[in-house]
């Protein structure tokens, strides 16, 4: 018989999180550790006193640089015991241009920490997870996976590759009760979206098109998030999740 009182269980796991410096992945943090979860941060962002306050484990690192992701991943692994429980793949970045500015490696850049960063890491955790018979990845993927961007079109291909990234590993790793899920945030307000936000005009022109009439805030995506890490998603693998207000269902 099910013990309900465990469904959304956190104490103890064992997380990882990129991007966990600042924005959406630090709202995941302060959450994670107040639920009791162990964390690692992977973060290129010197904002360390706002981890250090919280306890956690914080690896300073550059997910870009793409042959040092086993070191890093190493190290997070060593500090959480040996064991990984969670990861939470947060880290991204969106340089906005029309298309025909955007440098070839702009290019390269966004899509070597939105998803070749994921990828290699998400490979090195299922290995783990493999181990103990179970395990929770959880990308950030974007409405943009969806609808597409304006002036952003290597970040809206980065988030459609981490959209079916999210669907072919959770093929594969589905029957090693390895769940691999993607969330969808929308206009949400973080450092990413300054520059919208900065301009009255632009950022009244996103609000018109949210049916709930406000942008999102950091802390509104921690909710599906826990609920992706425990044990009341096991039966949940695949799937985008939008937390856009509406946006994605008019």
């Amino acid at each position: 018989m099910t013990d309900f009182t465990e469904l959304f269980n956190l104490k103890g796991k064992k997380i990882i999180v990129t991007g966990g410096a600042q924005g959406i992945g630090h709202e995941f943090v302060k959450a994670f550790k107040q639920a009791g979860a162990e964390i690692v941060v992977l973060d290129i962002s010197d904002k360390v006193a706002s981890l250090s306050s919280l306890n956690v484990g914080y690896i300073k690192c550059d997910l870009m640089e793409v042959e040092k992701i086993k070191l890093y991943f190493k190290q997070a692994l060593e500090l959480l015991d040996g064991k990984l429980d969670v990861l939470i793949n947060c880290a991204g970045i969106i340089k906005r241009s029309p298309a025909v500015d955007v440098p070839l490696d702009t290019w390269q850049k966004i899509f070597n920490l939105n998803v070749l960063s994921l990828f290699e890491l998400s490979r090195l955790a299922a290995v783990e997870m493999k181990k103990f018979g179970q395990g929770k990845i959880i990308n950030l993927s974007s409405i943009v996976s969806i609808v597409g961007a304006y002036n952003s079109s290597p970040y809206s291909a980065s988030k459609g590759a981490v959209l079916q990234l999210t669907k072919s590993l959770s093929n594969e790793w589905a029957q090693y009760g390895i769940q691999v899920n993607a969330i969808a945030p929308g206009y949400i307000l973080t450092d990413m979206n300054s520059d919208i936000l900065q301009d009255s005009v632009r950022k009244k022109e996103f609000e018109d098109r949210i049916p709930s009439k406000k942008w999102g805030d950091p802390q509104d995506i921690v909710g599906t998030a826990m609920f992706l890490a425990t044990k009341a998603s096991d039966y949940v693998t695949g799937i985008l999740i939008p937390v856009d207000g509406g946006v994605l269902s008019r």
